[in-house]
């Protein structure tokens, strides 16, 4: 049976885009935070 992962909050997601709109590449973020690039994206 495939694992799930729950989702993530409404605020992290916020937080992760902010810092994408301010320059930061998904691929240093994954160095910080759980989810991986392509989540980030």
């Amino acid at each position: 049976m495939p694992r799930t992962r729950a989702s993530y909050p409404p605020e992290f997601r916020q937080q992760l885009l902010e810092l994408v709109e301010e320059g930061r590449s998904p691929e240093k973020l994954v160095e910080e935070f759980d989810p991986s690039a392509s989540t980030i994206r």
